[in-house]
């Protein structure tokens, strides 16, 4: 299907991938652009960008995930992106206790930079502390066998900001919003068979039966349908309960995210320092200054809430429970990297805990490509394997060129026909360390936990 410029388009999701795709489909000339988002503000917090920051930078295994985000960073740099991104550099580092695996990675992803005259002059190996201590020389812990390097050519965006600031800018172009539970929570697509004028409303297109349909709008749960032409799912973790078809091969999995809540001098003494990622204990940044909090994730496989079906998605509920928590082996991961770099911090309390959901892949490729058996009515979006964010700036741009095209050019973006429910693939991806777990068990530990202290 070959969209014109005044085609009713619908775009289902307003975080980081929707929001770029209304930017790209706006300067692409598209005239008639809706956004429908279940949060009744922005930025919503449904969003994984739903976040003080996250890590921009282009290592990567595969040479053409490297060239996009290369890209990207470009786009990071322009007026419109720019206030958002912060080229603090980048310490990529794995302590003397780190398993093979994560050593493995770091220098695979160093192997791919080191010599890329793109890179290399801002490439810098580091083998012992005084190494890192030149870039962070805040740091008072001990930093255990710390090997690693450095990459200039890297940093941070503030992602909660950069989702605002581009709604509004979209806004102010003539992208129409939809927001709220009732008004922009969009719950089932509506279908028409190619062969008929009759209507009905399907929860899984695409696959489900031999013949095509054409999808005409959306019903948002307020009851109201609202039609378009195309209908573009940008729902992130969520894809699945919309196209259940997206369940076969994506998988929706958490991360835990934690904050510590710094004092006016400490945050002024934190500043500029690179965005720091252990490969076997976890991830930080410079803290921010508005909130005064100091961000800090765990790194791991990540967390799965597989239903019966085999499909795992996030806890239903308007605010996607629980709250206010990590496993408790995630807090031991951070407290350590902690006491390694920052031991002064080691014991506070950690604040707006939280779990961070993502639409996951085997091999953490994009899903960009129309849902078979509808005619082109259907684009799906998805995938974005915890690494999807830092494109914002050019990702609406291949969704624009998808809709040129008619069909999806490149197979590692193509839809999916396998079926990998039941699987156990997390682990097995490069650069993840340590074991996936059910969402369920972990609540389980804590609520034992909770109760063995009363």
């Amino acid at each position: 299907m070959n969209s014109s410029k005044n085609s009713r388009i619908a775009i289902v999701g307003g975080g980081a991938w929707g929001l770029s795709t209304a930017l790209h489909l706006n300067s692409a000339g598209y005239t008639d652009i809706t956004v429908f988002e279940r949060a009744p503000q922005q930025p919503s917090n449904y969003s994984a960008a739903w976040d003080l920051n996250k890590i921009v930078r282009a290592e990567y295994e595969d040479r053409f995930y490297t060239e996009l985000a290369l890209e990207a960073i470009e786009g990071w740099k322009t007026p419109l992106f720019g206030s958002y991104y912060h080229q603090t550099g980048y310490v990529v580092a794995a302590t003397g206790r780190a398993p093979q695996k994560a050593i493995d990675h770091l220098e695979k992803a160093l192997s791919t930079i080191e010599s890329d005259p793109k890179f290399a002059p801002g490439i810098r190996r580091l083998d012992r502390s005084k190494d890192f201590r030149e870039y962070t020389w805040q740091y008072s812990g001990p930093l255990n066998g710390f090997r690693g390097y450095y990459n200039r050519l890297a940093g941070y965006a503030h992602s909660s900001d950069a989702l605002l600031g581009i709604w509004k800018y979209c806004a102010s172009k003539g992208v129409k919003f939809v927001q709220g539970e009732k008004a922009g929570k969009v719950g089932e697509l509506v279908y028409s068979h190619a062969n008929s004028s009759s209507t009905s409303i399907h929860k899984e297109p695409g696959g489900v039966s031999a013949m095509d349909c054409k999808c005409t709008g959306v019903k948002t749960a307020d009851g109201k349908f609202h039609a378009a032409d195309v209908t573009i799912c940008a729902l992130g973790a969520q894809g699945a309960s919309l196209l259940p078809g997206l369940g076969n091969f994506t998988t929706a999995r958490c991360w835990s995210v934690a904050h510590v809540q710094l004092s006016e001098d400490e945050v002024s003494f934190l500043r500029g320092i690179p965005t720091t990622n252990v490969r076997d204990l976890g991830f930080f940044f410079e803290p921010d200054p508005k909130t005064r909090l100091f961000k800090l994730c765990p790194l791991g496989t990540g967390y799965t809430n597989t239903g019966k079906d085999g499909v795992s998605l996030p806890p239903a509920g308007e605010i996607p429970p629980p709250q206010d928590f990590i496993p408790r082996e995630d807090e031991q991961k951070l407290r350590q990297l902690l006491r390694e770099t920052f031991p002064w911090m080691a014991d506070r309390p950690f604040v707006e805990k939280k779990l961070c959901w993502f639409s996951d892949t085997v091999d953490s490729e994009f899903c960009i490509d129309f849902v078979p058996n509808t005619s082109g009515s259907v684009v799906a979006l998805s995938g974005d394997s915890g690494h999807g964010f830092k494109m914002m700036p050019v990702f609406g741009k291949w969704v624009v060129q998808l809709l040129d095209d008619g069909q999806q050019a490149l197979p590692r973006w193509q839809w999916r026909m396998s079926d990998l429910r039941g699987e156990d693939w997390g682990k097995a991806i490069s650069w993840r360390i340590g074991e996936g777990r059910e969402l369920s068990d972990l609540i389980k530990e804590n609520d034992k936990l909770k109760q063995a202290r009363l």
